[in-house]
């Protein structure tokens, strides 16, 4: 569960997480029967592979680029790569513009609020003690110690769990290097093409409204268990996302919470369910609208897209929705 909510994440800036990420590639230690299941499961779902593609519908073009948030040094390829078709864009979109980055930033700084439940009960008091004991001791390996972590809202502490205590410190060490999505960002701006947001600001405080307080504390308990090899969780995303075997890292992820969370099959399920519902599917919908109507205002110049590579793939993903919109989807990097 911890790579599933990790690689959904919004975007996070920071310093090389691959400099600081010393792991094992999870994926390729499998058992054959896990890996075939794996891959079987991928294979059914609609763009499983692949992280550039290209949508045309008449005069209407948009170079979609599947992006990691976390910073690493293969990045500059696909920059390269994608530079010509950013250069020529009428405009980029991403999930959340420099500005916007930048007012979720000072909207976070003005109102812990956001982030903290000052007035109910603290999760040492709705946790177990040994659940509680091993996620102070997660969130103290992230930097944030437990009487900090204890008045956390539980969202923000189910994200953090799926962040990697090595990424962590990479990006406390504030050396200036970026995710791939600020990256394109930065390169637009250079030349001069108008970076624009795929939804509001303040989307990631709606993400997890309505929850129960039980389902709350489920997404906390369902990233617990993988805590203790987090940095071999980093390592595994890391490497499928730059083979460009997008959806295996959900199916792994999966399977791993099947084989290891300690839930039934059920709550994993329903859990899956949660994210993939709230972080992705809902999200992907809402972007069609900026999309169409980006690419029929640029018309031949066309536009490009970037966002979390997971976006990409399955029924509910953009590009078999933009499918549906009577766009034909090519690949670029296969």
């Amino acid at each position: 569960m911890r790579l599933l909510i990790a690689a959904a994440l919004l975007a996070l800036s920071g310093q090389s997480a691959l400099a600081a990420c010393t792991g094992r590639d999870l994926m390729a230690a499998l058992p054959p029967e896990r890996a075939a299941a794996i891959r079987a499961a991928s294979e059914a779902v609609p763009y499983h592979e692949g992280l550039l593609f290209q949508a045309e519908r008449g005069d209407q073009r948009i170079t979609l680029i599947g992006t990691y948030h976390f910073p690493d040094p293969r990045h500059q390829a696909t920059l390269d790569r994608v530079a010509p078709a950013l250069a020529a864009a009428d405009a980029l979109f991403v999930e959340a513009a420099p500005a916007d980055e930048d007012r979720l930033a000072k909207a976070l700084a003005a109102d812990p609020t956001l982030m903290v439940d000052p007035d109910g009960p603290t999760l040492p008091e709705r946790l177990a003690p040994a659940e509680w004991d091993a996620l102070a001791q997660a969130m103290s390996d992230r930097g944030t110690p437990g009487v900090i972590a204890a008045r956390m809202r539980p969202w923000y502490v189910a994200l953090m769990l799926g962040v990697s205590p090595c990424m962590v410190r990479a990006m406390a060490d504030g050396s200036g290097e970026q995710g791939l999505d600020r990256m394109l960002a930065q390169e637009a701006q250079a030349a001069g093409v108008p970076v624009r947001s795929l939804e509001p600001w303040d989307t990631i405080f709606g993400l997890f409204a309505g929850l129960s307080p039980e389902e709350e504390l489920d997404m906390i308990r369902a990233g617990l268990p993988a805590a203790h090899y987090a940095d071999d969780y980093a390592v595994t995303l890391t490497d499928a996302y730059f083979r460009g075997e997008v959806w295996s890292i959900w199916e792994f992820g999966r399977f791993d919470a099947y084989a290891n969370s300690g839930l039934s099959r059920q709550a994993v399920d329903d859990q899956l369910s949660l994210v993939r519902t709230r972080l992705m599917d809902d999200r992907n919908r809402a972007w069609i609208a900026p999309l169409l109507q980006g690419a029929k205002r640029a018309g031949p110049d066309g536009i490009v897209a970037a966002f979390g590579a997971l976006h990409l793939p399955g029924e509910a993903g953009v590009l078999s929705l933009l499918e549906d919109q009577g766009f034909t989807i090519t690949r670029l990097d296969g």
